[in-house]
């Protein structure tokens, strides 16, 4: 960790200093209010960062680490805490471990092989062992946009972000990166199986889920206030969503199914979430206590025995974290590993990522049954797509119609 600058007087102009990486930053007035809040910002950024050229002056520009310090401080604001977010600072890793120092407008199609390269040799704790050729191409997408986004700020030339765009990304079969497999729908019999096992409000976001064709993260905000019950099918315009920025709208319609599964979630507020954790956890401790056989008068009273302010408190919505995490401790218990595995084994862990489904190949499932019964462009307008080519990812095609042409005209 680097030495904790120190607030320091400068004599001459009665100004309040400290010195980061060889420069001098003026805080104001000594003593001040102003001066100390100044000195405080940037100490926390010269102490959280791991290396300290953002406070560094060189005559060859910005390093390769200022940018990328100064892009952070750009996606805090713009992406805002979240998946994103997170996804930029694992994409600048590589950067900051190979050209921290190298001023950035020296940074070229050699360096950028040299980050992508990075990626390739690097070993990733999961089961399938390295990382895909799509993670590899999504994460110096991502370098890009930093690049971009620093010709935009004048901090490099134009030429090094036009020079990085010549290198092309890498090709499925002709890279020793493995290919990520393909999200495939959850079968019928799978998603029941689950369900057994999930709190009753997480099989109703489920079901939510798989009749509309929605997103997780849609399912997790839906509030009272976003439903229109003036038709006989019921339409729910989203605050947010995917496309947002985009200027795009995004809206899911529920017929009956949906209706019967909603209408208990549409007492509570107007603009409270309809699944809430902590209905989940009030719900399990009132049926603990229903099945009690001790009686009251004897021993502790229901919430008595608990601590009053444990660190972490049941929230009032559902993220998709947390929902999906429902669902793999519920896959877990639907589908357990054989006896002869142990915990410690890495077979265990293999069974686990066969046997456990994501919230998100509901909407696969949802696309690929409404393309098989109503059509390509019928599953796109559920879906929310504006274009037919982003629907055949997720719907799969109905291979009963190919086995019906072969045994006619095959």
């Amino acid at each position: 960790m680097a030495k904790e600058p120190g607030y320091c007087l400068h004599k001459p102009s009665g100004q309040a200093i400290v010195r980061l990486g060889g420069r001098m930053f003026y805080l104001g007035p000594f003593g001040s209010d102003e001066s100390r809040q100044e000195y405080a910002k940037l100490k926390a950024e010269w102490l959280v960062s791991k290396n300290a050229e953002k406070f560094v002056q060189s005559p060859d520009g910005p390093t390769v680490a200022a940018i990328c310090l100064a892009y952070l401080d750009h996606a805090e604001v713009y992406y805002g805490p979240g998946k994103e977010l997170e996804a930029m600072k694992r994409a600048i890793e590589p950067l900051s471990q190979l050209y921290a120092k190298l001023p950035a407008k020296a940074f070229g199609p050699l360096e950028f092989k040299a980050v992508r390269g990075w990626w390739l040799s690097r070993e990733c704790q999961t089961v399938a062992g390295r990382l895909t050729r799509q993670y590899v191409n999504t994460q110096m997408k991502r370098v890009t946009r930093i690049l971009k986004w620093s010709v935009g700020e004048a901090m490099i030339p134009p030429s090094v972000h036009e020079a990085i765009k010549c290198v092309a990304p890498l090709k499925a079969g002709r890279s020793e990166a493995p290919e990520a497999p393909p999200v495939r729908p959850v079968t019928e019999s799978v998603i029941e199986k689950t369900l057994a096992k999930l709190p009753p409000i997480v099989v109703d976001m489920v079901r939510v889920q798989l009749l509309t064709g929605a997103r997780p993260g849609e399912v997790c905000q839906l509030t009272p206030a976003m439903f229109d019950r003036s038709e006989e099918v019921w339409t729910i315009t989203l605050a947010k969503h995917k496309n947002a920025y985009r200027g795009k709208t995004r809206t899911l319609y529920a017929g009956p199914k949906a209706q019967a599964v909603l209408a208990k979630y549409l007492l509570r507020g107007e603009n409270d979430c309809l699944f809430r954790p902590c209905d989940t956890l009030a719900k399990q401790l009132r049926e603990r206590s229903e099945q009690r056989t001790t009686p009251e008068k004897y021993g502790n009273r229901p919430g008595t025995n608990r601590v009053r302010k444990p660190k972490r408190q049941a929230g009032v919505q559902y993220l998709r974290h947390s929902y999906a995490r429902a669902i793999e401790r519920a896959c877990d218990k639907a589908f357990p590993a054989p006896s002869e595995i142990k915990a410690d084994d890495p077979k265990w862990k293999a069974w686990q990522v066969d046997h456990r489904w994501s919230p998100n190949q509901l909407r696969h499932t949802r696309a690929t049954e409404i393309r098989k019964q109503f059509g390509l462009e019928s599953a796109s307008s559920v879906l929310g797509h504006s274009q037919l080519s982003t629907t055949l990812i997720y719907a799969e095609q109905d291979a009963e119609r190919a086995i019906n042409v072969a045994r006619q005209i095959g």
